[in-house]
């Protein structure tokens, strides 16, 4: 809905849209005054007050305002009553901005050399999230996995798993780990075994049976222990597309074959992409001596298929990837192919200091969600009107809610330090702060059922400031979604959203609901019924589970 008042506002004016934002003093605010004054040298108050003299009225549009050169716009009841009567009437559907496209979303895309830990859900969590608001959005998404394995880290894992096996007692990538630890721990003794890691590298390039029979059952236990991680925090991948399948379907060396015909490639034992042109230090060797390929020659020949197959692809990596993310993308742009759009974060900061997979000293995101878990359990021991098996199952909503939230409430070019006793803190700005919400939306209309007074009727003329800002907000829901396809910034919903709990949690402190008087009861229960279905819509949108009862 309010895709549409902001619509009206711009054409309205007849002017670009980047001159209409929003504002804490109106709905919307238009600064274009500003811009033409200073252009005329005339006053932009007297600017301000020409162009609304000029406008039609608008069935949004509910009132204008000149203050100081900005033309505040404020919309109309007609606005209020269709927005609330759209949110009942669509219910799960609500919010669908309707766009049209397709998309690639790379996420998570970790070394399959042992377990995930807190960095690498970070980048699933916002993955996840993008993709999820994406199909919200009416865009087709597809999710994958990018599977390494065919770098170093993967030949002395499947070394490792050879020459001491693997606990089968435990956890698939966690015992993976284990092999992987122990020979860096070998590597580190005797550098000699570094000829017999190359030896495998080789070896699996080139297709050797017993090489691919070893890397494969090595690489697929690490996986299956990360999808079975990933499947507690709601994170699911459309597809696992591996590395390899480029070197064997002919795509390296289409991209190679590309290289060589524009005259990018300087061939001196090693093949090199020169980029000092565009302020690049080191050239990018994308061939080594030995005729083996590189990670980032590999990635080029994905992105190939990428262009081939998607209208667009959206890629979430580490900020340690900046450098390589950032020359994919200039190579691309030299081969005239398309570059992927990339969400760089930071990483999540630890008072244990730096994590090595390779030294063994990491949180894992198992270790992490099961404490997680826990204290949430501890929080809702006390609730007697719950279960054991609903104490269970809040608990385990409210854990992964914390951890979601808390992933993706911050931008993602921020560092970030998870503090699971904040996370799980009912009364701050938090998912179990959103879930309770809800579960208050929810538990205020069965008490209206049960007292058999269903009925909602909504009518503008009888809002608040409070409830008036309140629909508003619920308005917004699909413009905060395209606002997050355009600009790939999942924190901007997480915002979102903690203001519409926020602005219910005020309304609801300051307006009875089930002891007002007939029509204002009818009016507010409509009010806290499409609160409800925005925050539900929401978290789910979040990856979170909407409790009705806490």
């Amino acid at each position: 809905m309010f895709l549409k008042f902001r619509e009206e506002v711009i054409k309205s004016l007849k002017v670009d849209e980047r001159f209409v934002k929003e504002s804490d003093h109106a709905d919307l605010a238009c600064t274009v005054a500003f811009k033409i004054a200073k252009e005329q040298k005339r006053d932009p108050q007297e600017v301000a007050e020409e162009l609304v003299s000029e406008i039609e009225p608008t069935e949004y549009i509910g009132s204008i305002e000149v203050v100081n050169g900005y033309i505040n716009f404020f919309v109309s009841e007609e606005f209020l009553e269709d927005t609330i009567n759209l949110i009942l009437d669509q219910d799960y559907d609500y919010g669908s901005p309707n766009m049209k496209g397709e998309v690639l979303v790379e996420h998570t895309s970790a070394n399959p050399d042992g377990p995930l830990h807190i960095g690498h859900i970070r980048n699933s969590i916002i993955g996840d999230t993008l993709a999820r608001i994406m199909k919200k959005a009416g865009l087709n998404v597809r999710t994958q996995y990018y599977v390494n394995d065919m770098g170093r880290q993967i030949a002395i894992t499947a070394l490792g798993f050879v020459r001491f096996g693997i606990d089968e007692s435990k956890k698939p990538d966690h015992a993976i780990v284990e092999a992987y630890i122990r020979m860096n721990e070998e590597l580190e003794r005797n550098p000699d075994i570094e000829e017999e890691v190359e030896d495998l590298m080789i070896r699996y390039e080139r297709g050797d049976r017993e090489a691919t029979e070893l890397f494969r059952r090595v690489v697929e236990l690490a996986l299956e222990g990360i999808k079975e991680t990933l499947q507690k925090l709601n994170i699911q991948h459309d597809e696992f597309v591996w590395e390899s399948e480029f070197v064997r379907n002919g795509y390296v060396d289409r991209i190679l074959s590309m290289l060589d015909e524009r005259g990018l490639l300087k061939k001196d034992g090693a093949w090199m992409i020169d980029l000092s042109g565009l302020g690049y230090e080191k050239p990018v060797v994308v061939r080594r001596e030995n005729g083996t390929t590189l990670y980032i020659t590999r990635d080029l020949a994905y992105h190939l298929w990428k262009n081939e197959n998607f209208e667009r692809f959206v890629n979430v990596l580490g900020a340690d990837h900046k450098l390589v993310g950032r020359q994919l993308q200039d190579i691309l742009r030299l081969l005239g192919l398309k570059p992927p759009e990339i969400v760089f974060f930071e990483f999540v900061s630890l008072p244990e200091g730096s994590m090595s997979t390779r030294r063994g000293k990491f949180i894992s995101a198992d270790e992490l969600i099961d404490r997680v878990y826990a204290e949430a359990r501890k929080i809702v021991e006390n609730r007697k009107e719950l279960s054991d098996e609903d104490k269970d199952y809040v608990a385990r909503a409210v854990a992964v809610g914390a951890l979601r939230f808390d992933f993706v409430k911050i931008a993602p070019e921020k560092q970030m330090v998870f503090d699971w006793r904040k996370a799980l803190d009912f009364e701050r700005q938090t998912a179990a702060y959103i879930q309770y919400s809800h579960a208050r939306c929810c538990s205020i209309l069965r008490k209206a059922v049960e007292k058999g007074m269903p009925d909602l009727d909504f009518r503008a003329e009888l809002c608040t400031k409070k409830e008036r800002d309140l629909v508003v907000l619920l308005s917004k829901f699909s413009y905060v979604i395209t606002k997050v396809v355009n600009e790939l910034k999942p924190n901007v919903f997480a915002e979102y959203l903690l203001k519409v709990a926020n602005a219910f949690n005020d309304f609801y402190r300051d307006h009875p609901v089930l002891k007002a008087e007939s029509e204002l009861r009818m009016h507010r229960l409509a009010i806290v019924d499409a609160t409800r279905i925005v925050l539900r819509n929401g978290l789910e949108l979040l990856g979170i589970e909407p409790l009705e009862r806490m």
